[in-house]
Parts: C-alpha cells; sequence; structure tokens
C-alpha cells in the first residue's frame, strides 16, 4: 500500500504541476521581454529539473515496480497503462518539449513558444490521465 501511495502522490504532484505550467507559466513566457528572455529561459530549465525531476523519477520507479509487482486489488492492466502513460510523457518531454526550450534559449520566438504551449497539451492530458489511474488504484 506505501507504494501505491508514493506513486498517487507523484503523479498527483506532477499533474498539479503540469496544469500550473500549462495555463499560468508557459503562456506567461511570452511577456518577459527580448531583452532578458535568454537568461530566463535559463534560469527555467534549471530550476524546473529540481521541481519535476525528483517526481518524475519517483513516478517512473514506482509505476514499474506496480507492472512488477501489482498489489492485491490492482488490475495488471491498469499498471501497464500507467508504465505506458509515463514512457510517452517521457517521449513527448524529449521529442517535443526539450527541443522548444532548447530553441527558446537562444532568445524568445514566437514560433517556438506557441510550438511549446500547444504540444505541451499532450502532456497536461496524459498527466491527467495518470492522475485518473493513480486514483483508481489506491481503490
Amino acid at each position: 500500500m506505501t507504494l501505491l501511495f508514493i506513486h498517487a502522490a507523484a503523479t498527483f504532484y506532477m499533474t498539479g504541476l503540469i496544469w500550473f505550467v500549462q495555463l499560468v507559466h508557459y503562456p506567461l513566457m511570452a511577456g518577459v521581454g527580448a531583452e532578458h528572455y535568454a537568461e530566463y529561459q535559463h534560469q527555467h530549465e534549471r530550476r524546473t529539473g529540481w521541481a519535476v525531476g525528483p517526481a518524475m523519477l519517483i513516478e517512473l520507479i514506482t509505476a514499474a515496480w506496480l507492472v512488477l509487482d501489482t498489489p492485491a486489488g490492482v488490475a495488471p492492466w491498469l499498471a501497464w497503462l500507467g508504465l505506458g502513460l509515463v514512457a510517452l510523457l517521457w517521449l513527448s518531454t524529449a521529442v517535443l518539449q526539450i527541443p522548444c526550450h532548447k530553441q527558446l534559449g537562444n532568445g524568445f520566438d514566437p514560433s517556438s513558444h506557441r510550438r511549446l504551449v500547444a504540444t505541451n497539451w499532450l502532456r497536461t492530458a496524459l498527466w491527467s490521465g495518470r492522475g485518473v489511474i493513480a486514483f483508481v488504484m489506491l481503490g
């Protein structure tokens, strides 16, 4: 049961955080201004790593653990679905969002910013789905 709580805590944290990022943080990037944007982006990347890195790792490890040792009362397919969504989240981050952030690290680019906000809806949906799965797994 402890595993389920740790897993749910990491997932709920990331679900709440992604909604904040999608609705508040990413849209506000457009208002930083060109003069200081590159430094802002650098600081964003550095600080965000500390805010999301540990939770994402905990979520990944516990999702895999739930597949390998599915607790009684949890459907194995649900654990597999949860792990699959984690894989899609990591893939989306690596293939879609990180390249946008790297481009923005050179200075504000409206096209890269629009792409970041648009593609981040995928992560928002995936983490929302993970939140539902974690909730159901808690029983």
